[in-house]
């Protein structure tokens, strides 16, 4: 498509485990390290895309550190370039269950979707830790030989935990009915749970206007399946996008129904700008969510859903339901509140759905982080006080700072801003991020690697979704139109936190 740069994340941000692996004789003069060192997690300048002579495993199903997975699904993986398929077996694609031997299964390569499953010829034992492996015996179809192991580890369910249900549609963009919409943007769905890659394709995810198919590039990662069209769309023009039921999750359930749905572009070839919007998964379906939870100061006046996990939901006490107008999700039933806990769920789905929001949060960020060509780069030496910046992707590797005046984002609706930073936000009292031109806050994205993390200082009005590796810090009185995702904890002063419009 044209008119405007693509952005595509080509790193898979994994808690716990680097599932990188460059391939032997790569000259790409990286530092790369093993597949088992720990390095994605906490950098912040964790875009693992290597170099065009080398692969990676670029994602995994389930994810690492998954829990509560299904017994009866099989495990995926995903490369970043073609693979021999003769290589990908039993014997160098293996999954084993703590304290068992390795399951015995089926391994099958698509070539279309670069992707190796690996489906058990039993159900996996129940609350049981497994952990899979590609080995260097995998290679890509060139014959170059995976450098070292990739592992990863994810939870078996319960006993009951056997998946009978069909996928379904979290979101899509554009939503059913919308009209206006930009002419050069790709067509998505979002689903609640991961789907088999290998069933999504140029004949199970079409669009059309009227009944004639639009050419187009379909590709699936995370939960998302896009389509993204050879050409810009034409304008004032009706389009029928349709997953059909030939799309499966990774237990072989279909959808129940073709996934329909309709849009309209502008009238005037309305052209969006910037990069293409960071896709949040369910991450999306919070205001506030951290792994080490949510510090409050009374009283806030938080608008949407708040989360923490893994840590346990006391570590959100003394955020009260009287101050929420949404639910507070934990992982388990430790939270107190005042004492009135009728906003919280802490059961097991409340657990799965959590958990997963977080794994979300993480594959958000590292989008963010993986764009490449950036359109500002240093500007203003990242001191952006009384700036007006246009939509596009910018980058820091220095503090971002709104110190001396407000900073306003011009642009329209669909407009996108995406901000790199690789050191902290720090924005001074009584300043503001202001959008002005009709420019919405679902649609701005700072995603920050410092050490420290963000500081909103008192009084102070922000806007957009915070994508944090450490710490965001509201202080006393402080607004906040957006998103706190935080790889850590979240601090809160009395403040006013709401989740964007959509």
């Amino acid at each position: 498509m044209t008119h405007f740069k693509k952005y595509t994340g080509h790193s898979f941000w994994l808690t716990g485990l680097m599932l990188t692996v460059l391939l032997t004789g790569c000259g790409g003069g990286n530092e790369v390290p093993t597949a088992v060192e720990d390095t994605t997690t906490t950098t912040g300048t964790n875009d693992t895309t290597t170099s065009t002579d080398s692969s990676s495993v670029t994602e995994t199903a389930p994810a690492n550190t998954a829990i509560n997975v299904p017994l009866n699904q099989k495990v995926v993986v995903t490369f970043s370039e073609s693979m021999d398929a003769s290589t990908l077996t039993t014997a160098s694609f293996t999954v084993t269950g703590k304290d068992e031997a390795a399951l015995v299964g089926t391994v099958v390569y698509d070539a279309d979707s670069k992707t190796a499953s690996f489906d058990p010829d039993r159900n996996f034992t129940a609350s049981t830790v497994y952990t899979a492996m590609i080995t260097t015996q995998a290679k890509t179809a060139t014959g170059t030989a995976l450098a070292s192991n990739v592992t990863w580890s994810f939870t078996s369910g319960a006993a009951t935990a056997v998946d009978t249900t069909a996928p379904t549609k979290v979101s899509t963009y554009p939503v059913d009915t919308a009209t206006d919409v930009p002419i050069n943007r790709n067509v998505t769905a979002t689903f609640n749970e991961a789907l088999d890659p290998a069933t999504v394709s140029s004949s199970s995810f079409t669009l059309k206007q009227g009944t004639t198919a639009i050419s187009g590039t379909v590709s699936y990662s995370n939960k998302v399946a896009t389509f993204d069209p050879t050409n810009d769309l034409a304008a004032s023009t009706t389009y029928t996008a349709t997953i059909s039921t030939t799309a499966t999750d990774l237990v072989g359930n279909a959808l129940a129904a073709n996934l329909v749905w309709t849009f309209t572009t502008g009238a005037t070839a309305n052209v969006a700008k910037g990069p293409a919007p960071v896709n949040l998964r369910t991450a999306g379906d919070f205001v506030i969510l951290t792994k080490t939870g949510i510090t409050n100061v009374h009283t806030s006046a938080i608008t949407g859903n708040i989360g923490a996990s893994p840590i346990t939901a006391a570590a959100m006490d003394n955020v009260f339901c009287t101050e929420i107008t949404g639910t507070i999700y934990g992982a388990n039933a430790a939270y107190t509140g005042s004492g009135a806990i009728t906003c919280f769920k802490g059961d097991s789905a409340s657990n799965t759905l959590v958990a997963n929001a977080v794994l979300d949060m993480g594959t958000a960020y590292t989008d963010a982080s993986g764009r490449t060509t950036p359109d500002f780069t240093e500007l203003h030496a990242g001191d952006v006080s009384g700036q007006t910046l246009v939509p596009g992707l910018y980058k820091w590797g220095t503090n971002l700072i709104i110190n001396a005046g407000n900073v306003t984002l011009n642009g329209g609706a669909n407009d996108v801003w995406i901000f790199q930073i690789d050191g902290d936000i720090v924005q001074a009292s009584n300043t503001s991020v202001l959008l002005t031109g009709g420019a919405l806050a679902k649609n701005v994205f700072w995603q920050v690697a410092g050490g420290t993390g963000v500081s909103i200082d008192t009084n102070a009005v922000f806007e957009g979704v915070i994508m944090a590796e450490k710490a965001i810090n509201v202080k006393t009185g402080a607004t906040v139109n957006g998103r706190l995702l935080s790889q850590t904890e979240v601090t809160l002063q009395s403040n006013t936190v709401t989740q964007p419009a959509q």
